[in-house]
């Protein structure tokens, strides 16, 4: 089968998963064609085969305050299906990719051409912007046009409904991780260089935007360290990240946080941690932190979204209400306190992160990918 993956080629979630699902594909034999404005990042890491990727080249015009993204995107999806046959179109996050898909099919139509789609929902696509009233119209509208509809988790599936009026049934498939990449190794190295003298280290990692709350990583940790050496990594990048940094060097906890940036290797520093932090306001899975417990890493969080669908309170880490910030800190000192405690919060997290090994989740997309392709033959 021939599939064409179209999504945004970031380190957020949906980029993530959408290229892992692409070379888990590529490495079952399947040919997957990508369709983004650039390389997706975890795509660099290593050569698939069977996989392909497809620029979409978005002109610039002194009249165009701002390109028409989706135009261009639409007309790199007829280009891609008409030279490579393709069978099935696999798009994550609606916004515009569903709409650019509709439009695609019905250029395809007009040259006796056609083809199913699959939207893959993945949170703030319905959770925020989807929501917006100059959007709404066109999401619920490219959904239902949908072929299949997929959600991460049970939590966004309940959203989706709600917000918008969705004609077809919504399957929840969760987000995956590879536990060969995400599996702790020996870097004690590493950890000697980030904690010299034995402290324990603190990670997250996002896309720094207000959404993820990373303001509250920094007071929880500054009431960690009140109490326990510690050492704080924040990796990954974007608008909040300057507000985040003043607010450090006001508290006085500048010199024990190291801000990482973007990261590829994101596994290697997983396994020097002993905490990881997400106090988002709102989380459709929290793929992030999947990632760390598959790395044998607890977790702290918020109990929005899909969060507790994967963080299991008191048992793979503890979950608080968004901005409550003193029982996030408290629940820190908790596992941090006593290493019989944290070494059983570890040993619990890689467990519940295995029933999301990739091998269980991809037989899912690839069940519904033979429905759909052979529905619409018929």
């Amino acid at each position: 089968m021939k599939i064409g993956i179209v999504c945004y080629p970031t380190f957020g979630g949906s980029g993530v998963l959408a290229t892992e699902l692409g070379m888990a594909l590529s490495d079952k034999g399947y040919e997957v064609h990508f369709i983004t404005y650039e390389q997706p990042v975890r795509l660099s890491q290593s050569f698939h085969p069977n996989i392909y990727f497809h620029e979409v080249k978005v002109p610039t015009y002194p009249l165009f305050a701002f390109p028409p993204y989706e135009t261009a995107l639409a007309s790199a999806m007829v280009n891609v299906i008409t030279n490579n046959k393709l069978d099935l179109l696999h798009l994550h996050y609606a916004i515009p990719h569903a709409s650019a898909a509709f439009f695609a099919r019905q250029i395809l139509k007009k040259s006796g051409l056609d083809i199913p789609f699959i939207t893959t929902l993945h949170g703030t696509d319905i959770t925020l912007v989807g929501k917006d009233p100059t959007y709404a119209p066109v999401v619920t509208f490219s959904i239902n046009e949908s072929d299949a509809i997929t959600a991460v988790s049970d939590n966004l599936r309940e959203e989706t409904l709600r917000s918008f009026a969705i004609e077809k049934p919504i399957h929840v498939i969760p987000n995956f991780v590879d536990v060969k990449r995400f599996h702790q190794t020996d870097k004690n190295h590493f950890k000697q260089m980030m904690a010299p003298d034995g402290e324990r280290i603190l990670v997250h990692v996002s896309n720094f935007r207000a959404v993820k709350r990373v303001q509250d990583v920094i007071r929880i940790f500054d009431n960690v360290k009140k109490e326990i050496p510690s050492k704080l990594l924040m990796i990954g990048d974007g608008p909040e990240r300057q507000n985040v940094e003043e607010l450090a060097k006001e508290l006085g906890i500048f010199n024990d946080i190291r801000f990482l940036g973007k990261q590829e290797q994101i596994s290697e520093i997983l396994s020097i941690t002993d905490l990881f932090i997400l106090p988002s306001a709102t989380e459709s899975f929290g793929l992030s932190a999947l990632e760390a417990m598959a790395c044998g890493v607890p977790v702290i969080s918020t109990n929005s979204g899909g969060l507790p669908e994967i963080n299991i309170h008191g048992v793979t880490g503890y979950l608080s209400n968004v901005g409550d910030v003193a029982d996030m800190s408290a629940n820190a000192m908790l596992i941090l306190k006593d290493e019989d405690q944290m070494a059983h919060f570890k040993k619990a997290a890689l467990a519940q992160a295995k029933k999301f090994e990739r091998q269980h989740i991809i037989p899912l997309y690839e069940a519904l990918y033979r429905e759909v392709v052979d529905a619409y033959k018929k």
